[in-house]
């Protein structure tokens, strides 16, 4: 109904902004706008007004926009007179409001007119019975979010009590609220300070402005409250703030904190526990604070070490504590914390790991250690010899959320070279593993990661022996032989992934063939190609297409092949899913790009047969992935040396049409165009446009000049007609332009307007519905289709 259906705004803020006729429209918007019949309406017609005022052109205005336009105040005078006006209609006057003050000149006028006081200041509509809505409270928290763009906003804020306010609301009922709230007072305080203090920043002249202050204070306060929910507050708004800042003024102000955040540390306060290690995470990178906040990062792996009596060189990852370590030792033995904490602390770690100004004080060796003492606590396979090693065990048997963050940690340690000493003992645990008939699919999928990530570094290791490589692949082959066949299909599928992986990766790795094609690996995966779960086909078409790979570059079996390549032209046209069609297309297309399948004259005969399976596949993924082989077949020409061609480059180029028109790829490319699938004509139109710009780099000769093939243009322009009609397209023409002769597809290149074409198939679904004419009868229908109204709008 009236205003509901307002098309592309932005066009509105053109014509609001150029043409002062066009404003004569606002009173009539705004008038509709407090229709009671609108409170029950859409809420995207009140965006897109909001839209509308944030226009860049808009901030051109500046002062004139309420001077020319009284009705913008006395809309805004008319919903605060209301008795009980409507929350959608309340919030959005606040956020245009916000946006309107976010000018310091017009900021001035609505302060003079009394109007931010009654809807920003404290006593204002904070202190109403509207206030008890949260879509009024978050349209607050946004207006002033548009507002504070100038210091005199920050100042109205702290002079009215509107910051008070904003400080309340970061413990509000409704998340979002909070949540806006927070980072609010995150961005007042980083815009108080760098637009009011000068650089660079030191201790004893630093005078922080009074935004800056009234923020600092009342985290500090919050920091000694006993209010636990001040306190967490506090440390979200700190963490956020170092996520954004750390260095100048930040460290300053963390100088000035510190002693509360070490206090905090040195109480028992298990609530506040996981905000200091968020906030320490953060802080690990300023250098002053390093070392304390890698400690509590460290200390409940620290704890691990010892709750697990490991030999005397890994009792503890630390020489001491920034706090008391019975506090993480509770946390370690309680049930609801224990796992949540390490979770935690390994995420953290996980993040750190590779911070290079980081490396001298990350204890790697210790650290290694520690995460597979987690690991073993997880499977049951170490047992602990003091109490809270027991307790800690019980906990955390079968985690699969701290065996997935541990299996994370441990892949990321085996690029550090420190740990290249304990390699054979993570193969242990990580065999373990994969052996673990308890092992789930999830742990299993991660423990494949990290086996991969760890037998690409033993590749590279100075320290490795051809024996313990060889070991350690046998092993895994064997493990993999059992996990090829698990009756489970995600383990099927995850074993297929890591194959696949560690094929692409290490095919050229003399000990990694060996193991391979001496192991039943080859044949399981050969035989998962008709495996009854789709996806699984699909990864075994992937793992067998980097197996033929390595095989046949290997033993340059050429039989097997042709074999496998049968196979997998047999699953394109046969199979019922879409997920194994899509993996032996992308296959197909690998195979290409890496000369697998031979020189251009097989390749032109092999992306041709696939093509014309290709082009009819009803799964758009499939058709797509058949453009990006052609894609890759049009680059052949583009490799191919200069000096193997005796004749002119224009021979060179007249060879690959001829190529394309012989492997029929012209029919499929225009056929492509009126697909019904739009990112399939996008990008057949993209790889025609950059055919034609490869034949002529300049395009700016008559195609008559070039080909005098006068005859071929009505075919030429009954295909063009066509193509405009895109996916609409009912024939497609087949017998009325010849797809196969050079010249005719030549002209075709040269005549049809592919950049017309482009920018049609660029247009999203509902470009009708957005267009200007559109616009302009949604505007008639909310004020009316008067004669007057009408000379306004056009």
């Amino acid at each position: 109904m009236y205003i509901s259906r307002l098309g592309d705004m932005e066009q509105v803020s053109h014509r609001l902004a150029m043409s002062r006729e066009c404003c004569r429209l606002l009173p009539r918007v705004f008038a509709t706008l407090l229709d009671p019949r609108l409170s029950g309406s859409d809420d995207t017609c009140l965006e897109k007004l909001l839209d509308c005022f944030q226009f860049p052109a808009m901030n051109d205005l500046s002062l004139k926009l309420l001077q020319d336009n009284p009705c913008l105040t006395e809309f805004l005078t008319s919903v605060l007179a209301l008795p009980e006006p409507s929350p959608r209609i309340l919030s959005f006057t606040l956020r245009l409001a916000g946006i309107l003050a976010g000018s310091e000149n017009q900021f001035q006028l609505l302060l003079q007119e009394k109007l931010l006081d009654r809807l920003f200041g404290q006593e204002g509509l904070p202190n109403s019975t509207a206030w008890g809505d949260a879509t009024v409270r978050s349209g607050w928290v946004k207006g002033v979010h548009h507002m504070v763009c100038h210091q005199p906003a920050l100042h109205f804020l702290c002079s009215t009590g509107g910051i008070d306010v904003i400080f309340t609301l970061q413990e509000d009922p409704s998340l979002f609220v909070a949540s806006a709230a927070h980072q609010l007072l995150v961005n007042m305080l980083i815009f108080s300070i760098e637009t009011a203090t000068p650089s660079p920043f030191s201790t004893k002249d630093l005078d922080w402005p009074e935004c800056a202050q009234m923020i600092i204070k009342h985290i500090e306060d919050s920091l000694q409250s006993s209010s636990a929910s001040r306190i967490k507050q506090s440390l979200k708004l700190l963490t956020a703030l170092f996520e954004r800042h750390n260095t100048g003024w930040p460290e300053v102000l963390w100088l000035g904190m510190a002693k509360q955040i070490e206090s905090l540390l040195m109480e028992e306060t298990p609530e506040a526990q996981p905000m200091l290690v968020d906030l320490l995470s953060n802080m690990a990178r300023p250098q002053d604070v390093k070392i304390k906040a890698l400690t509590v990062v460290l200390q409940p792996m620290d704890c691990i070490l010892r709750a697990a009596s490991q030999p005397l060189e890994y009792t503890g990852l630390l020489d001491e504590s920034v706090s008391d370590p019975t506090t993480v030792e509770s946390l370690l033995s309680s049930k609801s914390s224990c796992v949540s904490l390490l979770c935690q602390t390994l995420s953290h770690l996980e993040n750190l790991l590779f911070q290079i100004h980081l490396e001298m004080y990350l204890p790697y060796t210790s650290l290694l250690h520690s995460v597979m003492t987690i690991l073993q606590f997880c499977n049951g396979f170490l047992t602990p010899a003091s109490p809270l090693g027991s307790t800690i065990s019980r906990i955390l048997i079968n985690s699969s959320r701290v065996q997935r963050s541990a299996l994370d940690v441990l892949g990321k340690l085996s690029e550090i070279k420190a740990c290249e000493t304990l390699t054979g003992s993570v193969f242990d645990v990580l065999l373990a593993y994969l052996e673990s008939p308890n092992t789930i699919s999830t742990v299993l999928t991660k423990t494949f990661q990290a086996t991969s990530m760890w037998l690409l570094c033993l590749q590279n290791q100075s320290c490795s022996n051809s024996q313990q490589t060889e070991k350690v692949l046998k092993a895994v082959f064997l493990v993999l032989q059992k996990r090829l066949c698990s009756p489970w299909w995600e383990v099927r599928d995850s074993s297929l992934e890591f194959l696949a992986h560690l094929t692409e990766h290490l095919r050229d790795k003399e000990e990694f063939r060996k193991s391979l094609l001496s192991s039943e690996v080859p044949k399981l995966t050969e035989n998962l190609l008709e495996d009854p779960e789709s996806y699984v086909r699909a990864s075994a078409v992937t793992a067998v297409g980097h197996l033929d790979i390595c095989n046949y570059f290997v033993a340059g079996n050429q039989h097997n092949k042709e074999n496998t390549v049968a196979k997998l032209e047999e699953i394109l046209s046969t199979d019922p899913e879409g997920f194994p069609r899509r993996a032996v297309i992308s296959t197909f297309t690998e195979w290409l790009r890496r000369g697998y399948i031979g020189p251009l004259e097989d390749a032109e005969k092999f992306v041709s047969r696939v093509i014309q399976t290709v082009e009819h596949d009803l799964d758009w993924e499939v058709r797509l992935g058949g453009l990006k082989l052609v894609k890759t077949f049009f680059e052949f020409f583009f490799k191919k040396p200069q000096a193997d061609i005796s004749e002119p480059s224009t021979i060179h180029q007249d060879e690959c049409v001829q190529a394309f028109c012989r492997a029929k790829l012209f029919s499929f490319l225009f056929r492509s165009l009126c697909d019904c699938d739009k990112p399939v004509g996008q990008s057949a139109c993209h790889l025609l446009l950059g055919f034609r710009s490869w034949l002529y780099p300049f395009h700016t000769l008559e195609a008559s000049q070039r080909t005098g093939d006068a005859p071929a243009r009505p075919s030429i322009a009954w295909l063009q007609s066509t193509l405009k009609q895109g996916s609409l397209a009912q024939n497609f023409p087949t017998d009325g332009v010849d797809f196969q002769d050079p010249k005719t597809m030549v002209l075709a290149l040269d005549t049809i307007n592919f950049e017309e074409l482009n920018s049609e198939l660029s247009n999203s679904s509902d470009y009708v519905v957005k267009s200007p004419l559109s616009l302009i009868q949604d505007i008639l229908a909310a004020v009316g289709t008067i004669e007057e109204n009408e000379v306004d709008c056009y």
